[in-house]
């Protein structure tokens, strides 16, 4: 990684306050000293994410991120670490340092965007020309207006294996670069290099911040695979991003439509409907709901009618609202898709849309409506199956007058009285919510653990001694004057892990340096072992900063550290165990 001055990475911090770009992302309370909310990073309903003022870090007790400013942009914008320090340094108005240091993957990422660009370039040229003829005759067909061509870029992929390739390599791109960018890839005898794309309409999809990241290609014919999509290269990943997200953002509206393909986003934008946005050929992710829920507060789905469909619109609800997004359904009439329904109401699309817009119902209204439909209400066995059911559903809605509008209605329904119905409902959330409590702390109690033991494998063999250790370890990074003392009574091969014996010796190193001892974590460490650190130091930073305190943890690090192993015990002479067991009795005598 490359590696940039303290200085510089002191200013980028002081310039860019985490608690002030949080908040341009998330709504944060402040608890005490520290700010508090819903993880941008993970759907949950009870704040986990913490943001330590004092030091400028961040940690979330649900999912295990943490980090600095740094690594927040990296996490919520999807970027490396340079491409993170730029965002911050341009966000700042602070000038990059020279490009002294060794930057080639941040230099490949930046290949990759202008190759992606000229191939956006490439597929339009190709389309408006006769060899793209057939291609801009099937957009015509499906109803797209030139306007709306150029708008999203469209283009086609020519019948040819080498076209692509041909073009970029005139244009100064390295095989390698198109490789990296998956516009191309080798043959099956390595003699050749083959473009990805050919005879196909071409949908450029570009990020939030105008980058084109990569493509999706339709075949005009009945083969298959109907689409092909560009596979995760170093600046796109399918399961981050939206298509048309970029054109979503900027629509005045506080809601975004989610549909299942390219046309019918492109059909509902041409019809004016620009806050439509579609997942890449894969099911909706929680990454692509955190992200939909930095642009908008609520969300339409409006998958196709089929039974494929309909598995994920159910499928989506969930993830959605795990994501503290409000939910709505659209039924479209007839079955149709977005873009079919568009089409068949021509120029009277948009009215005709806004319809539909306009009676598409909250989530829970499509969910008792599909659970309706499972039961005879003639059969009373059925009735109350769809009571029980109904029962449940309510139970997830924190809205009591909308627990009670449904409660009435599942009342008319099933001949049970409404008091009846509610009073179950009330049963219903305190076991909830007492299993959900009891979940969440069973769950992040092994999420904590699973982390540690990736990042700190040797933690579980003596928890004391590690206890003490992380301890120790917050001590000093708080009170760095007590280095001196703290290296008079340990030295680092007392510690019973590496990573806490890693962790003292770098941050001693800093401090001796004059180096204040968080500002390099994310040039330094991992994603995962930054979480871990930060949630040592702040967990720590509660705890007494007492001379008293600071002597207790070395006391126990050296007691357990003189303590003999399993090894020790079983590969000793009967001489070295008499002389162990001696020291022992002596100790605690």
């Amino acid at each position: 990684m490359p590696r940039l001055s303290d200085d510089f990475i002191s200013e980028i911090k002081y310039r860019n306050d985490l608690s002030e770009l949080a908040a341009s992302y998330m709504q944060l309370k402040r608890r005490g000293r520290n700010m508090v909310g819903l993880c941008p990073f993970h759907g949950e309903k009870t704040p986990s994410f913490n943001i330590y003022t004092e030091n400028g870090s961040f940690y979330c007790f649900g999912c295990g991120v943490g980090g600095d400013v740094i690594t927040f942009v990296m996490k919520i914008e999807n970027l490396d670490y340079m491409e993170a320090v730029k965002f911050l340094a341009e966000r700042a108005g602070m000038s990059m340092p020279e490009d002294d240091y060794d930057d080639s993957v941040g230099k490949l990422r930046t290949r990759i965007y202008e190759a992606n660009r000229e191939a956006a370039r490439f597929f339009y040229a190709k389309l408006m020309s006769k060899e793209g003829s057939a291609g801009l005759a099937y957009l015509r067909n499906r109803g797209l207006a030139d306007r709306t061509i150029r708008h999203f870029g469209l283009g086609f992929a020519p019948d040819e294996r080498f076209a692509l390739g041909n073009h970029l390599r005139s244009r100064g791109f390295t095989e390698n670069e198109m490789i990296a960018a998956n516009l191309v890839f080798k043959s099956r005898s390595g003699n050749s290099v083959l473009d990805r794309f050919y005879n196909r309409v071409m949908f450029p999809i570009i990020d939030v911040r105008g980058n084109v990241i990569a493509f999706g290609g339709r075949i005009m014919t009945d083969q298959k695979p109907k689409y092909l999509n560009t596979s995760d290269t170093l600046v796109f990943n399918k399961s981050y991003n939206l298509f048309s997200l970029n054109n979503a953002k900027n629509s005045k509206s506080d809601s975004l439509i989610l549909c299942e393909g390219y046309m019918d986003v492109i059909s509902l934008n041409q019809a004016g409907f620009t806050n439509a946005v579609a997942t890449l050929g894969t099911a909706l992710t929680a990454d692509q709901a955190a992200l939909m829920k930095r642009y908008c507060k609520e969300v339409i789905i409006c998958y196709d009618a089929d039974e494929a469909g309909q598995k994920a619109t159910a499928r989506a609800i969930d993830i959605l609202r795990r994501a503290g997004l409000v939910v709505k359904v659209i039924s479209i009439p007839d079955g149709k898709d977005p873009d079919e329904f568009i089409r068949r109401h021509g120029d009277k699309g948009h009215a005709a849309f806004q319809n539909v817009l306009d009676n598409s119902g909250n989530d829970m209204e499509y969910r008792m409506q599909k659970l309706k439909a499972r039961y005879d209400m003639n059969s009373p066995q059925d009735k109350l199956n769809y009571l029980n059911e109904g029962v449940k559903l309510l139970c997830e809605l924190d809205n009591p007058m909308e627990r009670d509008i449904y409660a009435s209605r599942l009342s008319d329904e099933t001949d049970v009285s409404k008091a009846s119905i509610l009073e179950q409902i009330k049963q219903g959330m305190r076991r909830k919510e007492r299993y959900r409590r009891k979940n969440e702390f069973s769950q992040l109690q092994k999420n904590i653990s699973a982390r540690d033991d990736r990042i700190n494998p040797q933690h579980a063999g003596n928890l004391r001694a590690v206890s003490a250790e992380e301890n120790l370890i917050a001590f000093l990074v708080n009170n760095p004057d007590k280095l001196v003392y703290i290296h008079e009574k340990l030295r680092p091969e007392d510690f019973t892990t590496d990573f806490n014996r890693n962790l003292f010796e770098y941050f001693s190193v800093r401090i001796i340096k004059h180096q204040e001892p968080m500002t390099a974590l994310s040039m330094d460490f991992t994603n995962d072992e930054q979480a871990k650190i930060v949630r040592i130091v702040n967990s720590g930073a509660d705890m007494p900063r007492t001379q008293q305190a600071l002597d207790e943890y070395i006391n126990i690090i050296l007691d357990e550290k003189a303590k003999p192993t399993e090894s020790d015990i079983r590969n000793s002479t009967h001489d070295e165990f008499t002389n162990l067991f001696s020291r022992l009795k002596d100790k605690h005598e």
